[in-house]
């Protein structure tokens, strides 16, 4: 099908470089405002789209991909996550997904590092201390927080995330343990002289800072449950960057609350953007709004990745990011 007779619906709002290319290559129907799109506009959106492109925000479930039209064919999803597609639906209705892989990984590594180093170190009440104008001047125990040198950093996932947060820690003298489904080969391992966990349990009671970098599916929701946090040491710090349903967020919360954790640094969220305000009023747990990403230059990329998917799609050929039964 000719590029410009292709019908491309694009449900949120992109960086302006992406939206110009979109539109000189097809027919793109672009998001008015930055609001995401209720369920009825996706439904309409999807009943007249050959190709649409959701984000994060967007649950395209069973119920949406049975009222898609006969034209949709592929659902070119802006990001690396695809959880809030029903992949396996779509794809027996021969609708495919692609994603965006590849292109965060820096990004997202660099915001774990963020929080590996701000909550040990208590930046979010040091900062706090400032904009409340009640700071004094520097005190010999003010605001004591941990030494992250030689501590053992627990990374849950090894995937390019993970050995990006594993190169950025070892910088700052961090101890490297993972746990992964399988080992990463042996040259890996020694380059980023990291030890490997076939236990999850067991690598969670010796960390000294856990940091999540698994994707969300049906075996890692609730990965870390109330019983596998209350292996870890009350001293240690949990950071995730990946997605939030990994992780028992109510478990977490009494557990940080009871003085059983040390602290928390989240970037996602169980709920979305629904968060447990018991969560949110402890001193001891820093916040960020899904942030990892948040880079113009990966935003960027990301966006190229959709438009190569879609144009290699459009040329008749498998789009490269192609999301197949063996990755759910």
């Amino acid at each position: 099908m000719p590029g410009k007779n292709l019908r491309v619906v694009v449900t949120r709002k992109l960086p302006e470089p992406v939206e110009t290319r979109l539109q000189e290559l097809f027919d793109t129907r672009l998001a008015a405002d930055d609001a995401p799109m209720n369920r009825d506009a996706l439904a309409e959106a999807m009943a007249s789209a050959d190709v649409i492109v959701p984000t994060l925000g967007d649950r395209i479930d069973a119920g949406l991909l049975g009222q898609a039209g006969e034209n949709l064919k592929l659902v070119a999803n802006y990001g690396a996550g695809f959880d809030h597609i029903d992949v396996a639906t779509a794809l027996s209705r021969g609708i495919m997904v692609s994603n965006t892989p590849g292109v965060l990984a820096e990004d997202t590594a660099d915001m774990a590092m963020a929080l590996i180093l701000g909550v040990p170190r208590r930046l979010k009440e040091g900062a706090a201390l400032i904009q409340s104008g009640e700071w004094e001047g520097w005190a010999p125990t003010a605001l004591m927080g941990h030494r992250i040198s030689g501590k053992r950093l627990g990374i849950l996932g090894m995937g390019r995330i993970g050995q990006a947060i594993a190169r950025r820690a070892r910088g700052f003298g961090l101890q490297i343990h993972y746990h992964n489904r399988t080992r990463l080969r042996t040259e890996t391992e020694e380059s980023l002289e990291a030890t490997w966990w076939e236990s999850l349990d067991q690598m969670l009671a010796r960390v000294d800072i856990l940091s999540v970098s698994v994707p969300h599916t049906p075996s890692t929701f609730h990965l870390l449950n109330a019983r596998r946090l209350k292996l870890m040491k009350p001293t240690a710090y949990v950071v995730n960057t990946s997605r939030g349903e990994v992780i028992d967020e109510n478990a977490l919360t009494r557990q940080l609350r009871a003085g059983e954790l040390a602290g928390a640094g989240l970037d996602v969220f169980e709920n979305g953007h629904d968060i447990n305000p018991r969560l949110k009023d402890l001193e001891n747990v820093l916040l960020l709004p899904h942030m990892g990403s948040a880079t113009e230059e990966g935003r960027l990329e990301m966006g190229e990745k959709v438009i190569i998917n879609i144009k290699t799609f459009c040329d008749g050929h498998r789009p490269p990011d192609l999301v197949v039964p063996a990755m759910l």
